[in-house]
């Protein structure tokens, strides 16, 4: 574990950039320059992966991509985020859940198709609601009810 951390902090040294600071002359102060950084992002997202994600989150009303099968979750956020939209009450046939374990391709795709980290991750009509961390609040306060009350996404006399 050790070797590894040390690794890593030699490898992060050495794709740092190189400062150098000019000699100012007497009596007059200038900060040294400071590296700036590009941030340049590399986009990994395929047409075909992105052509899949679309047809994926337009086959049905509420859609989640997570790790596992709402049968059985592969992790505990995933496991919430089911659970939360059992307890809300959603119409399972207005629900599709898809497994990201299954493909890699499309656990990297999701989250670059989102602009989100992390799965688990819930659409409602073809709309990024957010992960696991925004349905536990929009649970909490009652906004996740509203939303799904009002779109006619949950089973009928249930609230």
């Amino acid at each position: 574990m050790f070797a590894r951390s040390v690794a890593l902090n030699v490898a992060r040294r050495a794709t740092r950039p190189a400062m150098r600071v000019a000699a100012a002359p007497l009596g007059s102060f200038s900060p040294a320059p400071t590296p700036k950084l590009l941030t340049m992002q590399i986009r990994s997202l395929s047409d075909k992966t992105r052509a899949a994600i679309d047809e994926a989150v337009r086959s049905a009303p509420v859609v989640l991509f997570m790790k596992g099968t709402p049968e059985t979750p592969q992790c505990g956020f995933s496991r919430a985020a089911i659970q939360i939209l059992g307890v809300q009450g959603v119409n399972p046939e207005k629900f599709a859940a898809f497994n990201v374990l299954e493909d890699s391709e499309l656990r990297e795709g999701i989250k670059e198709y989102s602009d989100w980290p992390t799965i688990p991750q819930l659409y409602i009509e073809k709309e990024f609601v957010g992960g696991c961390d925004i349905l536990v609040s929009m649970h909490k306060n009652g906004d996740l009810a509203k939303m799904l009350d009002e779109k006619k996404l949950v089973v009928e006399g249930e609230e």
